[in-house]
């Protein structure tokens, strides 16, 4: 499922590129979360029960709020203006700032009406290119209320989703390492850390979830919402051609330390891992009881 297997630049080149762009390989592309997520790998197979859904919707909703906190701490982290932007960007959007992309929203002209505003922060309308700078904030765009949408369809509400005592152990780890890791204050560590997870969102994961998904939703939830899945792999999509550029520019960063970008890349996938792994042993808990 690995996407970002394109050869290096040119203007890279030498033996290091090639060393380091193969233990980036070895330790990224080739780790079991990226090649290998046995959850997802069942999940797309669309015969997840009411219970399996639901499950898998709270501890997303957990990760989901908590990942806020990573995100700021990267904010707050980044060593450069250009990179805390970045970083920022992705905060604030996560918080409902709705990108501005000179798209024409609803009732773009004349008065708009509570449910013109509410329509646009809509993630089936939201842009998923552009700037939050100038951008509208929209509590209707927050990342979390598209989730509760998608609960309510499971018969999830905003009390059961996104608070920490909600995560298991093994989701709650992963929440913990993206903190101390993709959070980082080193930036080696943390370069790596957001590498890791920039590629494994673009693995393909969200494609199968929305597939599971919309199975389970064909079979007995037609109500279900799933723009918040279907938005996020359009947004993935887009970023996966920019992986390889941003680990150009890491390497070729004066002091850029290849063996801190690695044991963060590795660390943080395998607290991925934790995540996937938490749900696999549940649904399995959860596998119904054969006649």
């Amino acid at each position: 499922m690995s996407t970002l297997v394109s050869e290096p630049p040119v203007s890279v080149g030498g033996s290091d590129w090639d060393t380091f762009l193969e233990q980036v390989r070895e330790t990224v592309m080739s780790h079991p979360v990226v090649t290998n997520n046995e959850y997802c790998i069942w999940f797309d197979r669309g015969e997840a029960s009411r219970d399996q859904v639901r499950d898998l919707i709270q501890q997303f909703s957990v990760f989901s709020n908590l990942f806020i906190v990573a995100q700021l701490l990267k904010t707050i982290n980044a060593p450069t203006m250009s990179q805390a932007r970045e970083s920022c960007e992705i905060l604030v959007n996560e918080l409902g700032v709705v990108f501005n992309s000179g798209r024409t929203s609803p009732s773009a002209n004349g008065v708009r009406s509570d449910d013109d505003n509410d329509r646009e922060g809509d993630p089936e309308l939201v842009s998923t290119e552009g700037t939050v700078d100038g951008g509208v904030y929209r509590f209707s765009a927050r990342h979390f209320e598209w989730l509760v949408k998608v609960g309510e369809a499971a018969g999830l509400g905003f009390d059961d989703l996104g608070k920490r005592k909600f995560g298991r152990e093994e989701t709650l780890f992963f929440c913990d390492e993206l903190a101390r890791i993709y959070g980082s204050d080193d930036p080696d560590v943390a370069e790596g850390a957001s590498f890791a997870v920039e590629h494994w969102a673009a693995a393909g994961f969200w494609k199968q979830l929305i597939n599971g998904l919309d199975g389970y939703k064909n079979r007995e939830a037609p109500d279900l919402r799933l723009a918040f899945f279907t938005w996020h792999d359009r947004v993935e999509d887009q970023h996966a051609a920019h992986t390889m550029d941003e680990l150009e520019g890491a390497f070729q960063r004066p002091g850029f330390d290849q063996q801190k970008f690695l044991e963060g890349a590795a660390e943080m996938l395998n607290g991925v891992k934790t995540f996937w792994d938490g749900l696999e042993k549940r649904r399995r808990e959860l596998e119904p009881t054969p006649a």
